[in-house]
């Protein structure tokens, strides 16, 4: 690299962030001196053995990157720290390899095995950093280790590794595009991801690499459709646009019966015009087509789901979401939904100039054939002063196609606010949108013409010469009723100097110069006089008009038709040339003319048709909204083309997806061929254990209607009572029946209970997701109806239980489920679970406690308000009664919640009278508070007998701060000046926190929200306990669950703002501890820092 390219790239470069930057004097030679140092420090610093010096200098190299300075000549020092074991270090150099692996590939190769070893590592960044530098190496010779990576990441565990291999396929793909069929398979296995992080990257590689395999999406439409709301918003215009695309192929046109309607509607109308007997037939015959036609038309599902899942998107706070689902609801959406889109688009426009042109472009297209769904919004595109010209030009594209009879008046007033713009071009198409005005809507062509006239005087030429072009279009509807302008525009052309005015004017009055017999002579003349300084557009028309007054009136122009075309015969121009060569032979006939000289007055003047004036946006509409082809008007490169609606409706069965059976299925399915095995209750009577106490039960209560029903609900035999019960009671058995008991084996039945939850929770979980399967559907409403059957029967189960003693024989086995007791056999009480004799009281009063003393519920444990501190409140005294007169007053914080305002700390009182008289109407007055604490005062204490104490409580909103508030003590006859003012651990209430949300929000609040402070505990406070009541007591922070013995981790949050207040203590051996707290307010931070270390090591 010369000297000269390192002094313009990067002087400087070895700098820290936020140095200055110097630059050289040129004139001191400095620009000659050598670049071979350069970045040396850096060099060093990535050469050390220390990993603080590896990360200052990465933090450096990585931060001049960002400011587009060039560093790869560092490459070599960089890529040797891949294998470096700081993961900070580690993830920098992976973000520089990925900005510079391609342009340094050689050097990247020979680190390969570096990479492939971080596709291994635990951390899922540095997983997929190695992915993503493997796949920036463009080189053909790793193309089959990159399937490889790619294939084992599209497997990963972390769906941000398997986000990073959807991002890679587009590159393996272009790199090498024989893999197609292999990365397609990686396609269709990252498809049915069901996690929203890879959705949008999925899609993006489909459309890169195989988008006609429409197949694919089939499974998973459905499953996009329902994850889109939650899908990043790129990601969403990715998914949005495919949609657009496949329903156009696989769903019917929603608006394809009111054309058919129509249709159908003027067959029958003319076919009445038929013969008697003829019509009949005709009618039959005619009415075949039409009646298939207008069948109703039925919105798919699945359709329906797309545009009921997208709408919500049209609130998106991305604009490039709000114009895709616009785009997807113009092309998909029936015609009376569509309106939903405007006003989403229209508020689009108060955003950026950038967006607003984007969206104007569409918004101009779809107003061509949605007049009325813009309509109520036409104020919205009034245009602003500050606009720039192209916003100006949309918006006047934009209120010309909405103009209509009804409101343009408004519109044309508009129109005349803008032609005094300084905006010559904006003035310009103003003049052009007028004039569309007045061919479109009729009622105001003369209007708009005599509007266009008056400007002809206007003192700007451009504004005069965009007049007559306009208004010749005009005449051309109507030219005989105005004469009067063509004389008038061709006295304008002596002062008008603008080339295409001036051909404007001389084109209309050749085209009708019968109408000025007069003017156009002369009008001819002063032209010949000016026609060798014309321009070339201006000479053709004077040729045109020479040669049309030829044909005319040859008498006064014959002579300056000839001159005219002497005069073009030696023009420069070959056009010019031609033209007067072809028109003298077709004008002035001679002995060689043909028969064509015969026909020239019909071809120069024949009737031309008037110019229809149209939008530049009409044809726009066969692009895909939105797209860059439709902004270009051309088809640009990737560009796919909007598919044409299906004739026929294809098969809707390819996007059902089959619900595996297998969690619902196959335990039941064994559990009905161990029934038929082994039926529940045994003929043997020798059985033990709970088999043998329900043949006990059922054969006492057989003779009653309880004895039945739980001889039905307990067993899968028949009974006497079976023939009554009718086929949903059969399958109320099969789901409360899941328990297969073995002979003497009840020393399982707690385990088997347990997995028959299990199989429960998992097969309601599975009938959950298929809830469009009608099986699910109707197992879910059976076990329903279980639920309240089986709750009747434990009522009836009660009552029997209760009314007859328990067998002697049983007694054994009820100790044994004493034992085996679990909270999942007490959640539905279960008849066929453990159907004992025991009685229900004494079973409850028993069995249940015994299990429920020894139970401990984790979030009970944890729960802040369980760990409060055991220590009583610490009391800071207000008012001394000496300085009181007998009056003293203490106060501490009570750590609850102030119920008036819940951002006040509740501060109690207590008032203690020591004198010998009372003391009456003890109340506050005179509150100095700093700005934004806020007091609510205690309730006036009317009267205070001598010797007695009275409490109240106040709320004080600090509002973060450890300021005083100060406020005046009153009694009925003394005032006492008094401050509170608070520990900075009594700003903060508990939080309860998981340990993993610990860890999040602690790697959340890192750098200078983190402080930490070295610590030396005393021997009394090396405990665990100690540690804790003393943290407690001096902040009111709640205990986070910790797996190690080693850290105690506490929680909470600032009263007013609600910040996170984190707080660690590591101990050591020797006891040694380290303090860490993280919070956003570094003050509160740092003073709790402080308070805690005073307590620790006092």
């Amino acid at each position: 690299m010369s000297a000269s390219s390192a002094f313009n790239e990067e002087k400087g470069g070895s700098s820290s962030v936020g140095e200055p930057e110097y630059g050289h004097d040129p004139a001191s030679g400095g620009i000659f001196s050598s670049d071979y140092k350069r970045h040396d420090d850096l060099k060093e610093m990535l050469d050390s053995n220390k990993d603080s010096l590896k990360l200052e200098a990465m933090k450096r190299i990585v931060a001049m990157i960002a400011r587009g300075k060039n560093a790869s000549d560092l490459f070599p020092a960089v890529v040797k720290n891949v294998a470096c074991k700081n993961i900070e270090v580690k993830k920098l150099v992976y973000v520089y390899l990925v900005r510079y692996a391609e342009e340094q590939q050689d050097l990247a190769l020979l680190s390969i095995s570096t990479f492939q070893r971080g596709l291994k590592d635990p951390n899922q960044l540095i997983r997929a950093s190695a992915l993503r530098v493997l796949s920036s190496i463009r080189v053909t010779i790793i193309v089959p280790i990159m399937m490889l990576a790619i294939k084992e990441a599209a497997s990963d565990m972390s769906p941000y590794v398997r986000k990073t291999a959807a991002h890679a396929i587009p590159k393996l793909y272009s790199l090498d595009p024989e893999q197609k069929d292999q990365l397609i398979e990686v396609i269709e296995k990252l498809l049915a991801d069901k996690t929203t992080l890879v959705a949008g990257s999925v899609v993006m590689a489909f459309e890169e690499v195989c988008p006609e395999r429409i197949d694919l999406i089939h499974k998973n439409y459905r499953k996009l459709c329902n994850l889109l709301i939650d899908v990043e918003e790129w990601g969403q215009v990715v998914i949005i646009n495919m949609l657009t695309r496949y329903a156009r192929t696989q769903f019917l046109n929603p608006n394809m019966n009111e054309s058919l309607l129509e249709e159908g509607s003027d067959k029958t109308f003319y076919g009445s015009d038929e013969d008697e007997d003829e019509e009949e037939e005709e009618k039959e015959k005619k009415a075949e087509a039409p009646m298939a036609k207008r069948k109703p038309y039925v919105m798919d599902p699945d359709h329906r789901l797309l545009l009921r899942n997208t709408k919500p998107l049209l609130q998106s706070r991305n604009a490039a979401v709000v114009m895709a689902v616009a785009q997807l609801y113009f092309h998909l959406a029936p015609k009376v939904e569509v309106g939903v889109i405007a006003k989403a688009l229209v508020r689009l426009l108060r955003s950026h100039s950038e967006v607003q042109y984007v969206v104007l472009q569409n918004v101009a297209t779809m107003s061509i054939k949605r007049r009325g769904m813009f309509e109520p919004y036409l104020k919205s595109f009034y245009i602003r002063s500050t606009d720039p010209t192209q916003i100006k030009v949309l918006k006047l594209e934009v209120l010309t196609n909405l103009a209509n009879e009804t409101n343009i008046s408004t519109i044309l007033r508009e129109f005349q606010t803008y032609i005094k713009s300084m905006d010559k071009d904006f003035v310009a198409a103003t003049i052009q949108a007028i004039g569309r005005c007045a061919t479109n809507i009729g009622e105001v062509r003369d209007t708009c013409l005599n509007g266009l006239v008056q400007l002809l005087s206007n003192r700007d030429e451009l504004v005069v010469a965009e007049s007559v072009v306009v208004i010749k279009k005009l005449l051309q509807m109507q030219p005989e009723k105005h004469s009067d302008i063509i004389k008038h525009m061709a006295k304008l052309t002596d002062n008008i100097q603008v080339p295409m005015a001036r051909a404007s004017i001389l084109w209309l009055i050749g085209e009708y110069c019968e109408h000025v017999p007069k003017i156009a002579p002369d009008v001819l003349r002063k032209m010949a006089k000016s026609f060798t300084n014309e321009e070339d557009i201006v000479k053709l028309q004077i040729i045109n008009l020479a040669a049309k007054l030829y044909l005319t009136n040859s008498k006064q122009t014959k002579l300056l038709t000839q001159y005219v075309l002497n005069l073009a015969k030696y023009d420069q121009n070959y056009d010019i040339r031609d033209r007067a060569r072809f028109i003298r032979q077709l004008i002035v006939p001679t002995e060689k003319s043909g028969a064509l000289s015969k026909y020239a007055k019909k071809l120069f003047l024949a009737l031309k048709p008037a110019p229809v004036l149209e939008s530049p946006f009409k044809d726009r509409d066969h692009f895909q909204l939105g797209s860059l082809s439709h902004l270009l008007n051309a088809k640009a490169g990737g560009y796919q083309e909007l598919p044409d609606w299906p004739e026929a409706a294809p098969d809707p069965s390819v996007r059902n997806v089959e619900v595996p059976e297998w969690t619902k299925c196959s335990s039941r399915e064994k559990r009905k061929e161990k029934r038929v095995e082994k039926p529940f209750y045994s003929d043997s009577e020798g059985e033990s254990g709970p088999t043998e106490s329900a043949d006990s039960e059922s054969d006492s209560a057989s003779g009653s209607e309880m004895g039945s029903g739980l001889e039905e609900s307990g067993s899968g035999s028949e009974s006497e009572g079976s023939e009554e019960e009718d086929e949903k009671d059969k399958k109320k058995i099969k789901k409360d029946l899941k328990k297969p008991v073995k002979e003497s084996e009840s020393e399982q039945s707690s385990e088997e209970e347990e997995r028959k939850h299990q199989r429960k929770s998992d097969q309601q979980k599975s009938d959950s997701e298929s809830e469009s399967d009608e099986e699910s559907d109707s197992e879910s409403s059976q076990s329903e109806s279980d639920d309240s059957d089986s709750e009747a029967d434990v009522k009836k189960k009660k009552k029997a239980a209760e009314s007859k003693p328990p067998p002697k024989p049983v007694k054994k086995d009820t100790k044994k489920e004493k034992k085996e007791m679990s909270l999942l056999d007490l959640d539905d009480f279960e008849p066929a679970a453990s159907p004992q004799v025991t009685p229900v009281n004494s079973f409850l009063s028993n069995s249940l406690v015994t299990d429920l003393e020894g139970l401990s519920l984790s979030d009970a444990v944890l729960s802040p308000a369980n760990i409060s501190p055991c220590s009583a409140l610490k009391s800071y005294e207000l008012l001394h009664r000496i300085r009181g007169e007998g009056l003293s007053v203490e106060y501490c914080f009570s750590r609850q919640p102030f119920s008036p305002d819940g951002n006040m700390v509740a501060v109690q009182m207590q008032f203690t009278n020591n004198a010998t008289s009372e003391a009456k109407n003890l109340h506050m007055e005179d509150v100095k508070l700093q700005s934004g604490m806020r007091v609510k005062e205690f309730p006036e204490i009317e009267l205070l007998p001598a010797g007695e104490t009275a409490t109240a409580v106040m709320g004080i909103d600090f509002c973060d701060s450890t300021q005083a508030a100060n406020f005046q003590l009153c009694t009925h006859t003394r005032k006492f000046f008094v401050s509170i003012q608070p520990p900075v651990g009594e700003l903060m209430r508990p939080v309860f926190l998981t340990e993993n949300e610990f860890k999040k929000e602690q790697g959340q609040l890192m750098g200078m929200n983190e402080i930490t402070e070295k610590l030396t505990l005393d021997a009394k406070c090396r405990n665990e306990h100690t540690i804790v009541q003393r943290v407690t007591t001096a902040a009111n922070l709640s205990r986070v669950p910790c797996g190690s013995d080693k850290e105690c981790r506490f929680a909470g949050r600032t009263v007013t703002s609600g910040s996170l207040v984190l707080a660690t203590v590591a101990t050591k051996e020797g006891g040694a501890a380290q303090l860490t707290v993280n919070c956003e307010k570094m003050v509160i931070g740092t003073m709790l820092v402080k308070d805690v270390l005073l307590a620790l090591t006092q």
